[in-house]
């Protein structure tokens, strides 16, 4: 029997995503109607911040966060999860902005949620599929995806992938205080850290198109982030004695090193009161998430 979710809240960052943003919420209304977005710009010089402002004032669904500065996408999907779990979404989902995550592919990933506590959007299982990447692109990608499961050790055929949909749980029990990767090192230290913490994992398969508008913000200091934290995880987990499926380990690691093997334990999350806004309402100026921006809506 399928598992409730409940209410979906789907983050969206940006920066410079002005010609994407309005066609990509409008093909996510059209899809998945009742589901509330969270725009998280970062001070975007193009006005993709000033455009989420107009589009929710337009429409209650749509709230936006906007911080400081430009501080990369995992610390914006930090942002948009501690805004998420201040309210009472039942579902955060991941999307980037450009278009190439189809929001036509959501309803499979929420129906597949109905088992599971995290969904990714994969490329690279039977029915997924990449169009218009260069040959370059696809194999770099396909090659850190094998990277990183032999040195991690993690079944996920697609673990670099950024289009996914949690459990409310997933972000409540992981310790994403401890997380400080970015770009790709972001997907993959959430996925280590959802599987050691005993949450299940399935792969839903998606076909990924390369964005048509814009600049795509893959860089060499991403990919080379991703690989020596890749390395550095893989050779701690061939260096220690493997813990069991929940992560537990005997001793807990020393305090200046982090990683996805230091996830915590999964544990029941502490019940407390709530006075969060109605799932699908807007952000109010009060209401803000993280100390580097306002809320507005």
């Amino acid at each position: 029997m399928a598992e409730p979710t409940g209410a979906v809240l789907v983050v969206i960052p940006t920066y410079d995503e002005r010609d994407n943003l309005r066609p990509l919420l409008a093909r996510l209304h059209r899809t998945v109607p009742d589901a509330a977005v969270l725009v998280v710009d970062d001070a975007s010089p193009d006005g993709t911040g000033e455009l989420a402002d107009e589009l929710a004032g337009q429409d209650p669904r749509i709230s936006v966060l906007h911080r400081r500065e430009k501080a990369g996408l995992g610390a914006a999907y930090l942002a948009g999860f501690a805004w998420a779990m201040r309210r009472e979404y039942g579902v955060v989902v991941q999307m980037d902005a450009d278009g190439s995550h189809p929001p036509e592919a959501l309803p499979a990933m929420l129906e597949a949620l109905g088992e599971a506590d995290l969904v990714i959007g994969s490329r690279y299982v039977p029915g997924g599929e990449v169009r218009n990447w260069p040959a370059h692109r696809e194999w770099l990608s396909r090659g850190g995806n094998l990277y990183s499961r032999l040195a991690l050790g993690v079944p996920i055929r697609d673990v670099t992938a950024g289009y996914r949909a949690f459990r409310r749980q997933v972000l409540a029990e992981l310790d994403l205080e401890a997380v400080a990767s970015q770009g790709y090192c972001f997907q993959i230290d959430m996925t280590w850290r959802a599987l050691q913490g005993g949450f299940r994992v399935v792969e839903v398969p998606i076909t990924f198109t390369e964005r048509e508008r814009g600049t795509s913000k893959m860089s060499g200091a991403i990919v080379g982030e991703a690989l020596w934290q890749v390395a550095r995880w893989g050779t701690r987990r061939l260096l220690r004695r493997p813990g069991p499926p929940n992560g537990v380990r005997d001793a807990a690691p020393p305090a200046d090193e982090t990683g996805p093997e230091e996830a915590p334990a999964a544990r029941q999350a502490p019940e407390k009161t709530t006075t969060a806004a109605p799932a699908a309402a807007p952000a109010r100026a009060d209401d803000d998430a993280v100390s580097d921006g306002p809320v507005r809506a």
